[in-house]
């Protein structure tokens, strides 16, 4: 673009006001600064690599070039940060997170401490504030895991659940009951 004016500065500052418009200015230490035509576009290119973008609508982009990360942030406030390795990051203005992992895993993070892991085969993983976990898996199976025990539910009605103490319970559909020990002996087995 033409140059309609050039100013220099005595701390070494210079301002370029294009015919477009769009005014350039550089700074010693090598960072610059372009406002757009309209005044409202500014893009800052730092000396060490680092951009960033303000957009009419007060969107920020900063682009971090020693970790390759950029981190938007939107006028409504969400922050969305993308990581070199593929990993995204949006921070919702009421302090939920969402992550997607480079495997295309998405992990929740809730603001009531709640955490809930979508993986890519389908699987899903919800942790509860108290630290009991449900597993939902693709096959149709379910999972508890607390403090107190491991259950897993099957589709054919079998629930199979393990003590803390080595204790396990098998009760299946047709309403049979197994217990066993910690070693594994029958203590109880009612047949149907």
């Amino acid at each position: 673009e033409e140059i309609q004016r050039e100013t220099a500065y005595p701390d070494g500052k210079v301002e370029k006001v294009l015919k477009n418009g769009c005014h350039l200015i550089f700074f010693p230490n090598g960072t610059w600064k372009k406002v757009g035509s309209d005044g409202k576009t500014i893009t800052i290119t730092f000396f060490n690599g680092d951009v960033k973008q303000i957009m009419p609508d007060q969107t920020v982009i900063y682009y971090y070039a020693d970790a390759k990360t950029t981190h938007t942030t939107y006028s409504d406030g969400l922050e969305v940060l993308q990581f070199s390795n593929g990993q995204i990051e949006k921070h919702y203005p009421d302090g939920k997170k969402e992550i997607t992992f480079p495997d295309q895993t998405i992990k929740n993070l809730f603001t009531d401490g709640q955490e809930e892991s979508i993986f890519p085969d389908g699987t899903i993983v919800r942790v509860q504030r108290d630290g009991s976990k449900t597993i939902e898996f693709n096959n149709g199976q379910r999972e508890l895991h607390t403090a107190e025990f491991k259950r897993r539910e099957y589709p054919d009605g079998t629930v199979k659940t393990v003590y803390m103490n080595g204790q396990q319970e098998t009760k299946y559909g047709s309403g049979r009951v197994r217990v066993k020990d910690k070693d594994g002996n029958i203590i109880m087995d009612t047949k149907v």
